[in-house]
């Protein structure tokens, strides 16, 4: 089992959440947060150093059996890459292990809780 957590741009999150239906990806945490890596650089403005603010993301998270890690991973790239290759800014994704899943209301575990 794995954990994958995609940080993508909030445009396009309606895009990311079709293509994973798509992709028979249905069951998805999604949570706004802020940040930024190479698409935000310190600029100087009026001889000082201006750190630029975070910019608006979407985190995804979802946990999936090792057979749709692959499914799921080229479902968001698909989707989430802006035209013309990319561009700096579309995001990440991280994949981690999962120790465990326990359903709540069955308490089933494993695979089968997910």
């Amino acid at each position: 089992m794995k954990i994958i957590t995609a940080i993508i741009r909030e445009s396009r999150l309606d895009q990311v959440r079709e293509a994973l239906i798509d992709a028979e990806i249905e069951r998805i945490t999604v949570t706004r947060v802020s940040g930024h890596g190479q698409q935000m650089e310190p600029a100087i403005h009026r001889g000082k150093k201006v750190v630029p603010n975070l910019m608006p993301k979407v985190r995804i998270d979802i946990g999936v059996n090792e057979d749709f890690v692959k499914i799921t991973c080229d479902a968001i790239i698909k989707a989430a890459r802006s035209a013309k290759g990319g561009k700096i800014g579309d995001g990440k994704i991280f994949i981690t292990n999962l120790e465990e899943c326990i359903r709540i209301r069955t308490g089933e575990t494993g695979g089968e809780a997910i």
